[in-house]
């Protein structure tokens, strides 16, 4: 916890505008897309309050994008302080999952305020929105201790990291809703809906606006898909420390 506040405050130190560089970027992000997908392409028709659904999943991306980033290199990074003090090395990713998570909270104040701008009134189902978020924090931690470990042995997870982030973007219902995925195969929601994030980005739409143009994601890929889907993230943190955990004891040596 003292390393991730740290690192929160330090991130911001001498910036004329502090922490609202950290809403910034997903904000910018929204707009763009915003326009592209409203002005331009008119793909948001017949979707209500995309605006809402677009914004909230570009702040959950964005967090899963800055925590597993931010974990490739994190012990590369401080190979110094490795070097020096003894301590458990797992505190260095979670020091950085748990720094994006505070901006994850701060972008979400900016997700309700603009929710309730767009007319929609809370509801008890959007208390559902914690775990939602839990889950993609869980997912991220996994993925960014297992990527810090390999970081150490492999250089070139960094770049594969980035082009793989930005292919998953694309293949997560972030832009568009599941409900979209009707206009593929036949069958291709519950493969898509495999995914993750697709399945609690899928459920935050349902659950924060709902109505029949954004179902749930048991609706959306059936019981079976979306239980398997869940599965994964758990599985996932269990990989990632496990890893890490196997790694540890050498990662000194081998930085």
């Amino acid at each position: 916890m003292t390393l991730a506040r740290t690192e929160f405050k330090v991130r911001y130190f001498d910036s004329a505008l502090g922490y609202l560089w950290s809403l910034m970027r997903p904000l910018l992000f929204f707009g763009v897309i915003y326009v592209f997908f409203t002005v331009l392409l008119n793909l948001s028709k017949g979707l209500p309050h995309y605006g809402v659904y677009l914004l909230t999943g570009i702040v959950f991306w964005t967090y899963l994008g800055e925590a597993t980033g931010g974990c490739v290199n994190c012990l590369v990074a401080r190979e110094s302080l490795l070097r020096k003090i003894r301590f458990p090395r797992m505190v260095v990713p979670l020091s950085v999952s748990l720094t994006a998570v505070f901006n994850l909270g701060l972008n979400a104040i900016v997700v309700i305020v603009f929710a309730l701008i767009n007319g929609l009134s809370p509801t008890v189902a959007w208390l559902e929105l914690l775990p939602i978020a839990f889950g993609f924090i869980v997912l991220a931690t996994g993925l960014g201790m297992l990527l810090s470990a390999l970081y150490v042995r492999f250089r070139d997870v960094q770049p594969i990291w980035d082009v793989a982030l930005q292919a998953w973007f694309y293949c997560s219902p972030v832009m568009y809703v599941a409900a979209r995925y009707d206009q593929f195969s036949a069958g291709f929601e519950r493969l898509a809906l495999l995914n993750p994030p697709a399945t609690l980005l899928t459920q935050m739409g349902h659950v924060l606006i709902g109505g029949p143009k954004y179902p749930s994601a048991v609706t959306a890929a059936g019981l079976p898909t979306a239980l398997a889907s869940l599965a994964l993230i758990p599985a996932t943190l269990a990989l990632g420390a496990w890893f890490f955990a196997r790694e540890a004891p050498m990662v000194a040596e081998n930085l």
